[in-house]
């Protein structure tokens, strides 16, 4: 283990590792929340999404649950009246900045999660600690971040970290992937593809690739584009920790 506070020793560590940590809950929350959960074009193996489970119960606070049921209902009412961060109904900016706003009052509605929501895990973990508990992890994430970077920046790490999802994921994914961007097909929603190149956002960049099929564990669509969390999944399929139920031309 680290001395108390020797990872913030160069200015860069700090950095470093915000931006592998967030790339890392980028991926959990695409492989195991959105394409295995939500989706199942994906079936991950125990020994895979436990310690994604208890990677997002450190960094994020999400319960399986709500989050599985709130992308559902997005989908069942993609830009229309019902969708719950539409930014064509709420506005770009609004679901940018205020993404996990929208989401937080998405999954207190009632009947919500009864109905979008099910098929998620129910396991031991899942009842005593990763949902009955979800704020826990974000301490224990909290005090990692202290002992590893000091009282001063280690704070700033974890603030960083408790951001990242409400702006990438919420933010940036269901904003920005709605109003800007290219389209390869022409879908009821506004969807849009971010990039061709879907790296940083564990390959979610592909947004309008999603909508347009949403079972597919594989997002890209034609010859240049890249989903890294594809690359990922055909890692753990390797090792044996994935099987693919459905994937566009795989």
């Amino acid at each position: 283990m680290p001395g108390f506070g020797l990872w913030a020793a160069r200015w860069w560590m700090p950095v470093l590792f915000v931006v592998i940590a967030g790339h890392l809950t980028n991926v959990c929350v695409t492989l195991f929340l959105h394409r295995a959960q939500t989706h199942r074009g994906v079936r991950l193996h125990y020994l895979a999404a436990l310690p994604m489970r208890l990677w997002l119960w450190l960094t994020t606070a999400i319960v399986t649950k709500e989050w599985v049921a709130c992308h559902r209902k997005h989908h069942a009412f993609a830009d229309r009246e019902g969708d719950p961060h539409s930014p064509l109904i709420e506005g770009l900016r609004n679901i940018v900045f205020k993404g996990a706003f929208y989401y937080r009052r998405a999954v207190r509605q009632p009947g919500m999660l009864e109905k979008y929501g099910k098929g998620t895990p129910n396991d031991w973990i899942e009842r005593h600690l990763l949902s009955r508990l979800n704020w826990v992890g974000i301490l224990v994430m909290l005090a990692l971040d202290i002992y590893l970077f000091g009282f001063f920046v280690g704070p700033v790490v974890w603030g960083v970290q408790m951001l990242w999802i409400p702006f990438w994921a919420a933010g940036i994914v269901n904003g920005v992937g709605h109003a800007l961007g290219y389209r390869n097909y022409e879908v009821k929603d506004e969807s849009r593809n971010i990039t061709p190149i879907a790296i940083w956002l564990g390959g979610e960049e592909l947004h309008n690739n999603h909508h347009a099929d949403p079972k597919s564990a594989r997002f890209a669509a034609r010859w240049f584009e890249f989903d890294i969390g594809w690359v990922y999944i055909r890692i753990l399929q390797f090792f044996r920790l994935a099987k693919v139920d459905y994937a566009r031309g795989h």
